[in-house]
C-alpha cells in the first residue's frame, strides 16, 4: 500500500480508501457479511481509511462498518460525515445547525461503536444555517474528544475560507474522477466548486488532506456499463442524470477508449482510472466503493505501478474534453 502525508493530518493515509455508500443496501451489491469481509481483507492489506454516512442505508453503512471494525477499531482512521437528515419518507433535508450536530454525532457514535470519528465531515453546505454556527458546534464536539479532524465535503472555496477563520480545517472531499475533472454537478446536485481548478490547488496550500469520491464514475471508469447499463430499479445510480440520454452516450464514448488503453498496456482498466487520480499530488486518497474481493484486490493492485509518460500523454488527449465537466 502506498500512503500519503499531509501537513495538518498526523497520520498518513493510505492511497486506496473504502466508500462504504454500498454497505447499506443503496446499491444491488449490497450485502451485510460481503461488506463486513471486505473491510476486514482492506485492513489487511494496509488500507486505512473507511468513508462513511449516516445517510448512507439510512443508518446501515454505519451500523455495519462499526460491527466490521470490532477488535480493529485501533488500526483504521473513519471518516464520517453530518449535515443530512431524514424523515420517515426517507426524504432527505440539509441542516448543520448546532443543535443537530451535537445530535449526529452522538448518533454516529453509537452506531460506529467507538468513542470518536477520525475525520468528521459536513456532508453538504446547508444555506440556512450560518457557517458560524456549524464551527461553533464543530469546536465544542473537537474539545470533547470525539472528532480529530473537521472536513468539508461539497463546499466552495469561498466557504471553507471563511470556516477556516473559525476552526481548523483538515480536510477536503469532493467528485473527481477522469471524465469528472471540474463537476457543475453530482446526481442533478448543483456543486459550488470546481475540482480540479480550485480545489486541488487549495488543499496544496494549506497541507489539507483532499478525499476524491466517486473516482470510478460509479461503474463506468472500472469498464462496467460499456454497452449499457445494467443495475436494476433499486439501485441509487437511476438517481444520477448523467447515466440518462445522449450524454451518457458521450461518457461511455470516453471510456471506451480508456478501456482500449487498458488494453493496449495490459492493465485492467479500473486501475488505469485510479491510477491517474492517485499521481495527481494534491489527492490524498481515493475513495472507491468495493463490492467483492476481486474488486478490492485490483483496486489495490493499482499501487504496484505507475502510469508512464507516453501512456498519461493518450489519457490526456482523451479526457480533455472532459475539463469543464
Amino acid at each position: 500500500m502506498i500512503y500519503k502525508q499531509v501537513s495538518q493530518v498526523d497520520t498518513p493515509i493510505s492511497a486506496i480508501g473504502i466508500g462504504c455508500w454500498n454497505f447499506g443496501g443503496d446499491w444491488d451489491s449490497s450485502n451485510e457479511q460481503n461488506s463486513i469481509n471486505i473491510v476486514h481483507a482492506a485492513i489487511d492489506v494496509g488500507i486505512n481509511l473507511f468513508d462513511v454516512a449516516p445517510v448512507y442505508g439510512f443508518g446501515a453503512s454505519e451500523t455495519i462498518l462499526g460491527k466490521a471494525l470490532k477488535g480493529k477499531r485501533d488500526k483504521v482512521m473513519i471518516a464520517s460525515k453530518a449535515g443530512i437528515l431524514w424523515d420517515d419518507k426517507r426524504e432527505t433535508r440539509f441542516n448543520l445547525t448546532k443543535a443537530s450536530i451535537l445530535k449526529e454525532i452522538d448518533e454516529s457514535l453509537a452506531r460506529l461503536g467507538t468513542d470518536y470519528i477520525d475525520i468528521y465531515q459536513m456532508h453538504w453546505p446547508d444555506p440556512s444555517t450560518p457557517l458560524s454556527e456549524t464551527a461553533e458546534a464543530l469546536n465544542e464536539i473537537r474539545a470533547t474528544g470525539k472528532i480529530r479532524y473537521v472536513g468539508l465535503s461539497n463546499f466552495s472555496q469561498d466557504d471553507v475560507a471563511k470556516m477556516m477563520e473559525m476552526t481548523s480545517v483538515e480536510s477536503q472531499q469532493g467528485l473527481y474522477n477522469m471524465l469528472e475533472r471540474n463537476p457543475e454537478s453530482y446526481h442533478g446536485i448543483p456543486l459550488a466548486y470546481r475540482s480540479e481548478d480550485e480545489v486541488l490547488p487549495a488543499v496544496e496550500k494549506w497541507g489539507q488532506a483532499y478525499l476524491a469520491y466517486s473516482p470510478l464514475f460509479q461503474g463506468l471508469l472500472a469498464g462496467k456499463f460499456l454497452n449499457g447499463v445494467d443495475f436494476s430499479k433499486s439501485d441509487i445510480r437511476n438517481s444520477n442524470p448523467k447515466f440518462d440520454g445522449g450524454n451518457f452516450e458521450r461518457y461511455v464514448d470516453a471510456a471506451r477508449k480508456i478501456n482500449q488503453v487498458a488494453v493496449d498496456i495490459d492493465k485492467p482498466m479500473q486501475q488505469l482510472s485510479l491510477n491517474w487520480l492517485r499521481q495527481k499530488p494534491a489527492v490524498t486518497c481515493i475513495i472507491a466503493g468495493v463490492s467483492s474481493l476481486k474488486q478490492l484486490d485490483a483496486n489495490v493492485g493499482s499501487c504496484d505501478w505507475d502510469i508512464d509518460d507516453e501512456t498519461m500523454g493518450r489519457l490526456d488527449e482523451i479526457v480533455a474534453p472532459f475539463i469543464n465537466d
